[in-house]
């Protein structure tokens, strides 16, 4: 169990609008990069091979080739300079690490497509924004009974002598 603060820090500096991909996954990462005084996007595209952490300290991997030279970048989730994320194509895995990929060569660096269909993925959708809101009215009512709860004294605590 965490500190009440640390949940105040996390809730303010976690995003608010989760990021959809899963491990396997081709993504497109949109980056926020300044330059100076100027700003701009710039596109990282690549394969999800790795997914860790938790709450803000959450991170994942891509991995991309340029030139049959193989790039792996690893991107903050709720980092503000990460402008979004969209998925090309969902890879059919068995591991929650891909590190294998990076001895593959040729064809067999593919992944395997994960078929989904549109109606199964808008119910997975629907399901974790479910879940999401189930657990924001869980930690709420946790925070509203913490808060409505008496302070207790040393001398309520102390055992009653006869």
């Amino acid at each position: 169990m965490q500190h009440p603060l640390l949940d105040v820090v996390d809730r303010k500096y976690s995003r608010e609008n989760p990021l959809d991909f899963e491990i396997g996954d081709t993504v497109i990462v949109t980056i926020r990069i300044v330059e100076g005084s100027k700003e701009r996007l710039q596109d990282f595209e690549g394969t999800v091979i790795a997914r860790r952490g938790r709450g803000l300290n959450e991170m994942f991997t891509v991995r991309r080739l340029v030139g049959d030279e193989g790039v792996e970048r690893t991107f903050p989730i709720h980092s503000p300079r990460v402008a979004s994320i969209k998925t090309l194509r969902s890879g059919q895995v068995r591991r929650c690490k891909l590190y294998f990929l990076r001895d593959r060569v040729g064809k067999a660096r593919k992944l395997r497509a994960r078929r989904v269909s549109a109606a199964a993925r808008e119910a997975a959708a629907k399901a974790r924004a479910e879940k999401a809101r189930a657990l924001r009215e869980a930690q709420e009512a946790v925070d509203a009974a913490k808060a409505s709860e008496p302070e207790t004294t040393a001398s309520e605590m102390a055992p009653a002598s006869t």
